[in-house]
């Protein structure tokens, strides 16, 4: 996609598929493949859909993390990771990348001007052509059709033991002034732990305030005694594209105008559990 200065950027798919009905449960572009980009994509998925039994892995470095097996066995879920070169064990994965490329070759024509723009355009591409299409390996149905009638039930948990379980750790020690430093940034935690160690626990898209613990006490929060300029980026718009190509993506445009016509004036405030209520899934 455009990127600054008109260079093109590189942007990566993150998806999570429910293995018995090829749901995309989440699939989302990002800028990279770290670990912040898995966690939003699996925190988006269990938020969506609920917590899953189990999830299956690629061997990368960005799943191999602590953060991701601390997150599992906070959730119950088993972590299971592939092998490396052995391609066999993500056919499923693989297979849909393959499908997704037909997404790719219609978002081109709409011309999105920013990542936001290409994850706008996949949800209505999944949402009226992938999950409504019928699936061979699921006997001819669609996966949405194949996931609403499952007859497992979800199983969401609360939005504070979802945030404990997505929170990250590190150790600190608290110098003289009674402050840790943190992301080249200093905190107060308070005099009483001079010259001891803390956990730090934070939640990566949120750093004002950082959770403490220590054996001596229960957990506090401890503010930023500093707060920067804020310091956004801009991206410009693409340029001229050539001028063989159709103006725009008929295909994106009709799903476009069927997804709209399917949304209720209350859909905005209704959630994805909700739409769920009363079905069931496996994921």
């Amino acid at each position: 996609m455009p990127g600054e200065n008109g260079r093109k950027k590189q942007i990566y798919l993150v998806v999570w598929l429910d293995d018995a009905t090829r749901y995309a449960v989440s699939a989302r572009f990002y800028f990279d493949q770290t670990v912040g980009a898995i966690e939003d994509s699996l925190r988006r998925a269990v938020q969506s859909v609920g917590v899953p039994d189990k999830i299956f892995v690629d061997n990368g470095k960005q799943f191999r993390s602590n953060w991701l097996a601390q997150a599992c066995a906070k959730l119950g879920i088993r972590l299971l990771t592939s092998r490396p070169y052995h391609p066999a064990g993500k056919g499923k994965v693989e297979i849909f990348n393959k499908t997704v490329g037909k997404f790719i070759s219609e978002a081109v024509l709409k011309k999105p001007g920013s990542l936001a723009e290409y994850n706008d355009l996949l949800r209505i591409w999944l949402d009226e052509y992938y999950h409504k299409n019928p699936h061979s390996a699921l006997g001819g149905i669609s996966p949405a059709t194949a996931f609403g009638t499952d007859s497992r039930p979800l199983r969401f948990v609360s939005a504070e033991r979802l945030r404990e379980a997505f929170l990250h750790t590190e150790t600190r020690k608290v110098d003289k002034a009674g402050c840790v430093s943190f992301q080249g940034r200093p905190y107060e935690v308070g005099v009483a732990y001079i010259g001891r160690k803390v956990e730090v626990r934070f939640d990566p898209s949120w750093t004002d305030e950082i959770e403490i613990v220590h054996e001596q006490s229960g957990p506090f929060i401890a503010k930023k005694l500093e707060i920067g300029t804020n310091c956004g980026t801009t991206q410009e718009l693409p340029g001229h594209m050539r001028a063989t190509l159709p103006d725009t993506s008929r295909m994106l445009d009709a799903l476009r105008k069927e997804h709209e016509s399917h949304r209720r004036p209350s859909e905005a405030a209704t959630s994805f559990k909700a739409f769920w209520e009363g079905g069931s899934g496996h994921v």
